[in-house]
């Protein structure tokens, strides 16, 4: 049986401290706590959030020779993500991101990409994965040529491909060739213009769909925009909440996007329910410990309603 949701992406230890403020260069700051070590990882994220969304959902990804490795599949397996598509890379470590959260909940991370660089193309259990999935998701934390050939053969078996185009590709990327593949864009507003090239977030929203996507654009504590592949355009507002730590919090929403997407709900609808979840996330530390489960979402947006 195929996965409603096959993920292709990172995993990473999370080592997330607590500062008082994020240093300036050259500045020092004292921690408010000791580190917590938490699974973390835009793929491995995006997995369990759409796991916990109530999808079938498997991962397609690396991992290292490290107890951080035993930690991260022991995340997935735990949220009820199958691991068959996971490689464990010897003699590298697994990926790691150094996470520093402000009282204000904003965040400034480093990430080591670890086993996460080590790709080179997809596994047989990867592809049978993917040509599985109803949905592939995917994002741009891992080897660009690996998202492509996924993107590829998802689109060959006739699946829906939703790429969240993070983090922001360095200047002079062509991602021409992986966009040309995407039924659904995610992108945050600084995502958004630096692909189109347009400084307005809707006006790049347009630019990007152009008839052939839909895109979404991220807008934080304002929700979200959607432009469809008709050019119409909808706006969720966000719930408002106070935040926490906003790590894992964009995980969240795309993640529970994809599984209610896969599981039918139409895009105004499935794009309300991932800004309740978005919403939920920066609640709590962490990511994966923070990324909300059906049944919470279903109770925020009955409270809204």
């Amino acid at each position: 049986m195929g996965h409603d949701v096959t993920v292709i992406g990172s995993a990473n230890l999370d080592v997330v401290v607590l500062v008082p403020a994020i240093p300036a260069p050259g500045e020092t700051v004292l921690a408010r706590a000791d580190p917590a070590r938490h699974a973390g990882g835009k793929g491995l994220n995006q997995a369990v959030a759409s796991a916990r969304a109530g999808a079938r959902t498997g991962f397609v990804g690396a991992v290292g020779d490290d107890p951080a490795a035993d930690l991260l599949l022991h995340a997935l397996r735990e949220a009820g993500v199958a691991v068959d598509a996971v490689v464990r890379t010897p003699g590298r470590p697994s990926g790691t991101a150094h996470v520093t959260v402000r009282p204000d909940g904003e965040n400034a991370i480093v990430v080591v990409a670890g086993a996460n660089a080590g790709w080179s193309g997809l596994t047989v259990a990867a592809q049978a994965a993917v040509a599985a999935g109803t949905v592939l998701l995917a994002q741009l934390e891992v080897d660009p040529g690996a998202v492509l050939a996924a993107a590829a053969l998802a689109r060959e078996h006739g699946r829906l491909v939703l790429l969240n185009a993070a983090p922001a590709p360095s200047e002079g990327t062509d991602l021409t060739p992986l966009l040309d593949l995407v039924d659904l864009l995610v992108v945050n507003e600084h995502e958004a213009t630096a692909l189109a090239g347009v400084v307005d977030g809707a006006a790049a929203a347009r630019a990007l769909a152009g008839g052939r996507r839909s895109v979404v654009v991220t807008l934080g504590a304002r929700g979200a925009l959607l432009v469809d592949r008709t050019g119409a355009v909808t706006a969720v507002p966000a719930t408002a909440v106070t935040a926490v730590d906003t790590t894992g919090a964009g995980d969240a929403f795309v993640g529970t996007l994809a599984a209610a997407t896969a599981l039918g709900e139409p895009l105004p609808l499935a794009l309300r329910r991932a800004c309740a979840a978005g919403a939920l996330a920066v609640q709590g530390h962490g990511a994966v410990p923070s990324l909300p489960t059906r049944v919470a979402v279903d109770a925020l947006l009955s409270r809204a309603d």
